[in-house]
């Protein structure tokens, strides 16, 4: 039975009925990252967004199962741990530490199975056998290859043609293949590499063959979502379904899921152009939610591009949402009592429908941030400067229930409010070179000024300020509070 989700499906290149091979459970493989330095932000875009896919299913009342891999044995990890003189294994187990330190600073679920290459070593060869034995793969000077021209739907995928890609095949032919396009299931280790004893030698598992092996031990022959990056799409996804569709003679993954990258300033992101931020950086010159909310506020399959500029942008939002947030909770703690406003509450009915909608419509987060700006627009209207009734004690009740609700689907909106907006505001002085003492300087001369009756001063320290792009707000009690335009 298909739910309400329409969902794209990488295989088909179109959006389709999500559905499950068990009812109510899904089974869902991401792959994780190769453990050989900090990752950059591009690295946690994945993590984010399916930590929200999880989260949505589990809503939606699924059981799910969330598989999210570490290679920890590769050519690049070995060629890491040659140049700080130590083990694979320490660097690997050194740097799945720091990910996982990284991880925990966004404040999102855990996955339920973490696993390691290296821990399933036996399962990947198992799994050579199998295709050996099938005929799918051959051995050929202590290495193993995957025979493409053994499996007719190759390409099914990327949409790439074996003979196009035989056509532009550019590197030197390497002589243990039968087909230049043949993929290395098991590679020989030479001198003091890494490796493990197999059938075929002392060697280590190729790339493709690992996500494939642990799948299978973990979630079983078929899964219902395989996930990754679109970077991954080829050749890593187009082999993993060759060499597990020949194996287990099925269907490999009902739907293939993929993130789109990360630009920075419309540049990929490279170590030619130094333009790499690691996302621990990131996370500590900003902060977590901030991160978080620029990677959902743009539709997971659409680029997402980032500067300065937007980074401002996303502050300057996520300040209005606490500041909404805040007032909200304010006129909560009143000991008014709440009357039920049946506008209002069609009016919210109407505000879930849509989020809904967006939600099932392939995951459209920027149409869900869209109806929570409407609703912020409309609460500011009602409650700014408003004298609190029972109706929009009302109205509050519920502006906070519905962003709980998008909260706990996205990680979001858990943040201590007053103490985040500061913390934001003082990002936004930061951006502009502006020093909070002399921000507080001038409020102070401002409010001598007020108490003194000088409202020429008065007026021109505000005129000052507004020129800095602070915005002053005079309560009742002969207080200031300011924040930062954007």
């Amino acid at each position: 039975m298909r739910d309400s989700l329409m969902l794209f499906n990488s295989l088909g290149k179109k959006k389709e009925g999500f559905y499950t091979n068990k009812k109510k459970e899904v089974s869902m493989y991401v792959c994780g990252p190769t453990v050989y330095d900090l990752l950059h932000v591009g690295n946690f875009r994945g993590p984010i967004f399916f930590n929200f896919l999880r989260n949505f299913l589990e809503n939606k009342g699924y059981k799910v199962t969330y598989v999210y891999n570490y290679t920890d044995i590769d050519d690049k990890i070995i060629n890491k741990s040659k140049e700080d003189n130590i083990s694979t294994y320490e660097l690997s187990e050194k740097y799945i530490n720091e990910f996982e330190k990284d991880y925990a600073s966004l404040k999102i679920k855990k996955p339920s199975f973490t696993p390691k290459c290296t821990d399933h070593i036996d399962d990947i060869i198992d799994f050579i056998k199998d295709l050996i034995k099938k005929g799918y793969a051959y051995e050929s000077s202590s290495s193993v290859f995957f025979s493409i021209k053994k499996f007719k739907e190759y390409g099914k995928l990327s949409g790439k043609n074996t003979e196009d890609l035989l056509a532009g095949y550019r590197v030197n032919v390497n002589e243990q293949k039968e087909n230049p396009l043949d993929f290395i299931l098991w590679k020989p280790s030479l001198g003091y590499d890494p490796g493990w004893d197999s059938p075929w030698g002392f060697g280590r598992p190729g790339w493709h063959i690992e996500c494939s092996a642990m799948s299978r031990k973990l979630l079983g022959d078929q899964i219902d979502i395989h996930g990754g990056g679109v970077d991954l799409l080829f050749p890593h996804h187009e082999n993993e379904i060759a060499q597990s569709e020949c194996n287990i003679s099925c269907s490999f993954a009902n739907f293939w899921v993929h993130n789109n990258l990360i630009n920075f300033d419309n540049q990929k992101m490279s170590k030619s152009l130094g333009n790499i931020i690691k996302g621990r950086d990131f996370i500590n010159d900003y902060n977590s939610e901030i991160f978080k909310f620029l990677i959902l506020s743009v539709h997971y399959r659409s680029i997402l591009n980032f500067n300065k500029k937007i980074i401002d942008q996303t502050i300057g939002n996520l300040i209005k949402i606490y500041s909404s947030l805040h007032l909200a909770s304010n006129i909560m703690s009143s000991d008014i009592d709440i009357e039920v406003n049946n506008d209002y509450k069609k009016e919210f009915e109407i505000y879930n429908e849509k989020i809904d909608s967006f939600l099932n419509n392939d995951l459209n987060t920027p149409g869900v941030f869209g109806i929570l700006f409407d609703v912020i627009r409309k609460f500011n209207l009602l409650s700014v400067n408003k004298k609190i009734t029972s109706e929009i004690k009302f109205f509050s009740d519920k502006f906070l229930k519905l962003f709980d609700k998008i909260g706990t689907l996205m990680g979001l909106f858990n943040e201590s409010k007053s103490d985040f907006i500061m913390e934001l505001n003082l990002l936004l002085l930061k951006s502009k070179s502006i020093k909070l003492l002399d921000i507080e300087n001038k409020i102070e001369l401002r409010n001598k000024a007020r108490a003194t009756k000088d409202y020429i001063l008065s007026d021109k320290l505000r005129d000052e300020l507004l020129d800095f792009g602070i915005d002053l707000k005079d309560n009742p009690d002969g207080s200031t509070n300011w924040s930062v335009k954007i």
